[in-house]
């Protein structure tokens, strides 16, 4: 009588092998993606502090800061993160520089990219609009995709 073998033939191992294969293909890209969203992030987090403080200045002057002393903010390179080598105000808008060189540690996607944030004023209020930077779009936070 003829043993039965146990345990999985090779071609069943190889099988298992191409589908991990073509599920890490898939996942690595997207998981990539949200890591350099999730970095982009930072600068529009950073950037929200400068925007209190330019809408002030605005409603008590009546025109836009055109640099970080004006609003009262610390320099453009004190204001940094983990990804964000500094956060500049000129004229009212907030640029948001990323960079890849110590300390920061942003993703070669957006190093030396910017995310830029626009004051809009009416009747009296500011809000903000993402335009100008160069990070690209589909890394943009929610609220700046076009």
């Amino acid at each position: 009588m003829k043993n039965m073998q146990k345990g999985f033939t090779l071609i069943e191992l190889m099988i298992v092998v191409a589908i991990i294969a073509i599920l890490a293909a898939i996942a690595i890209p997207a998981y990539q993606d949200y890591i350099i969203r999730s970095q982009v992030s930072e600068g529009s987090t950073l950037a929200d502090g400068a925007k209190t403080a330019v809408a002030e200045f605005y409603s008590n002057t009546g025109r836009m800061p055109s640099t970080n002393a004006s609003a009262g903010l610390a320099k453009a390179e004190s204001i940094t993160g983990s990804y964000v080598s500094q956060v500049a105000v000129a004229d009212g808008k907030i640029t948001a520089t990323f960079a890849k060189a110590s300390p920061q540690k942003a993703n070669t996607a957006i190093d030396t990219k910017t995310l830029v944030l626009s004051p809009v004023t009416s009747a009296g209020s500011t809000s903000w609009t993402c335009n100008g930077g160069t990070v690209s779009n589909k890394y943009l936070p929610s609220s700046c995709r076009k």
